[in-house]
């Protein structure tokens, strides 16, 4: 949440007319852009699908071709450690691009609500000058009127 502060408070000084999404994309660190690549790639069917390809060819190749001289025989326990180092790995990696996410959904909500605070603002000084312009109209009325 500090962070999302801390934008917000940088942002007042640049202008609120930029992108948001640009503005917090260029402050990005080389491991924060790394994270969100390695989220993006990880949750995708294109990786999806290699992997389970790449499941299934290992599983191929130490049960049926290389049957007697399997380097990870089943139950493919060298291939479970992978498995679980690449899931320990890969999980804080994740989370770290979520927890960005949801800072910069933050921003963007409170950017909103002032934005509408701004907008009501100026709404209800518009009607005020509305307002204004009735009595004034009715009292020349009033005036010019015959009685």
């Amino acid at each position: 949440m500090n962070a999302a502060i801390r934008f917000l408070n940088d942002l007042r000084r640049i202008g609120a007319s930029r992108d948001l999404n640009t503005v917090f994309d260029e402050r990005l660190t080389f491991g924060q852009r790394l994270a969100d690549r390695v989220a993006a790639v990880g949750g995708s069917w294109g990786f999806i699908i290699g992997f389970g390809v790449f499941l299934g060819a290992w599983a191929l190749v130490n049960t049926v071709v290389l049957a007697a001289h399997a380097f990870d025989p089943f139950p493919f326990i060298f291939l479970n450690l992978m498995l679980s180092m690449l899931a320990a790995l890969q999980a804080p990696i994740i989370m770290m691009s979520q927890n960005r996410q949801a800072a910069k959904d933050r921003l963007e909500a409170r950017l909103d609500y002032e934005t509408n605070l701004r907008a009501e603002a100026q709404i209800e000084e518009l009607h005020a000058k509305i307002d204004s312009l009735h009595a004034d109209i009715a009292r020349l009325v009033e005036v010019r009127a015959p009685r």
